[in-house]
């Protein structure tokens, strides 16, 4: 699995970004899959969202109500939608995927041990 990243870039406190990952899906052959977005603003990754092929979407409490994750399987292509955002959003993201996710497993941000593969991430700064 490929996952590559973009749309970030460099904002005001208040404005919006959209990221986006796009996948390579050669590897996509299970019943299912869980995509997640993390951020990393130092040393220490952290999750942000993630979504599972039933649409399912869990949230970390820092970004309910500013941002959403959604998903165009006909692009193969994750996104992260960044609303009201703030200096402490600022960071790498990384976009991440678990290929081999189950219907009635969890998928969740809180579990990044679960995904195995990881794009090369995409700079966001707000100032």
């Amino acid at each position: 699995v490929q996952l590559v990243e973009s749309g970030g870039g460099s904002v005001q406190a208040g404005e919006s970004l959209r990221l986006s990952c796009n996948a390579s899906t050669s590897s996509f052959t299970g019943s299912g899959y869980c995509m997640g977005w993390f951020h990393q603003p130092e040393d220490i990754r952290a999750g942000v969202a993630a979504i599972g092929s039933d649409s399912t979407t869990t949230y970390a409490d820092s970004v309910k109500g500013r941002f959403t994750i959604s998903q165009d399987n006909a692009k193969n292509t994750l996104y992260l939608q960044m609303d009201r955002l703030k200096p402490e959003d600022s960071g790498i993201y990384y976009c991440a995927a678990n290929p081999f996710w189950t219907y009635g497993a969890v998928c969740s941000y809180t579990r990044p041990a679960d995904f195995g593969y990881w794009g090369q991430g995409t700079q966001v700064t707000v100032s």
